[in-house]
């Protein structure tokens, strides 16, 4: 097969307007409403995507009963350099967990928490 493992991600929340604001913060980008069908009491807001680039898009979602937090799934974004929105993670209300690191040939890592519990990598090849 010759299509990305990954292709789509959900991060569950128990207050989407604190975390849209976070995540629109932290990663300078506007989300966009998804509908969804009037049956599903669910709330969807997407991150950006350009369908002609690589790598998955997801989005925020809140549910009546919904997990959230418990980092039962760790979604990495794509960064030109970690450290920029690491260092927005704490003034846009989450959390810094681990700073930049070096994983050798593969780039570095840091590691935040968002608003709702939840923690997230960050990648960059510088």
């Amino acid at each position: 097969m010759n299509i990305n493992p990954v292709g789509w991600f959900e991060i569950y929340v128990q207050d989407m307007d604190r975390a849209k604001r976070f995540y629109e913060a932290a990663f300078q980008v506007k989300l966009e409403r998804l509908n969804s069908p009037a049956e599903m009491p669910i709330e969807l807001w997407s991150f950006p995507m350009a369908e002609d680039q690589m790598g998955a898009s997801g989005a925020l979602v809140k549910m009546e009963d919904g997990p959230s937090g418990g980092n039962a799934v760790l979604v990495y974004f794509t960064c030109a350099d970690c450290a920029v929105e690491a260092a927005r993670a704490t003034p846009s209300g989450g959390k810094l967990i681990r700073e930049k690191m070096s994983i050798g040939q593969y780039g570095f890592i840091a590691l935040i928490a968002d608003t709702e519990g939840n923690m997230i990598g960050l990648h960059s090849m510088l």
